[in-house]
């Protein structure tokens, strides 16, 4: 039997996920939490073996037990939210899998045994965007692009320069200016330099 604890604060949404676990033959329900203390407690008298655990709970919520739940049972959140933050965080924080609340009550069973089993069940919604934010991490930033002259170039623009000035200030011809601000403008796939002035203080260029 996969020994299961559900953390919610919603007692409804307790009793649903309740009703529909005890249906499975290999699954029993263990206990309930309505926050992340009540979690803590209930998983270290009860050891389960999955946590079901939602993140907006009152008093300590779930990022906050998370943490400590982690050495008590293989944590799956559950939640309404699907920001990056927060799925990032809580992946971050030692959860196995990450499921959003409209998932199929049949696919958060095979969730469970899969947690129970070692791997890691993420809802698809939730799997693309690990799986993009994986691609990004391996892409160069744009920003990585420039020269170093580009760069002192995007650094004057922030500062609010005109082509004129930024030439005197780097003891070259306007021409050259121009030609520079073009290429920062192309590598950047920013189309004017107001563009190229807010994504260099985005960047911490400015000043």
């Amino acid at each position: 039997m996969i020994r299961v604890l559900i953390a919610d604060d919603h007692a409804v949404v307790r009793q649903g996920l309740r009703t529909y676990l005890e249906l499975q033959e290999d699954i029993e329900v263990v206990g309930e939490a309505a926050d992340g203390q009540a979690a803590i407690d209930v998983a270290g008298r009860t050891a389960p073996d999955v946590i079901l655990l939602d993140l907006a709970m009152p008093d300590r919520d779930g990022l906050g037990a998370l943490p400590r739940l982690r050495e008590l049972g293989r944590v799956i959140v559950l939640t309404s939210f699907g920001e990056d933050d927060r799925l990032f965080a809580a992946l971050r924080g030692g959860a196995v899998g990450f499921l959003l609340k409209d998932t199929e009550p049949a696919e958060l069973a095979r969730a469970i045994r899969a947690a129970h089993a070692g791997q890691s069940p993420l809802s698809p919604a939730v799997a693309a965007r690990v799986i993009d934010q994986l691609a990004q991490a391996g892409r160069p930033r744009a920003i990585d692009q420039l020269t170093p002259r580009e760069r002192e170039v995007l650094r004057l623009l922030a500062d609010g320069l005109s082509n004129k000035r930024i030439a005197r200030e780097l003891g070259v011809a306007e021409k050259t200016v121009k030609t520079h601000v073009g290429h920062v403008l192309a590598k950047l796939e920013l189309t004017d330099r107001t563009q190229a002035a807010l994504y260099a203080v985005r960047e911490g260029l400015d000043g």
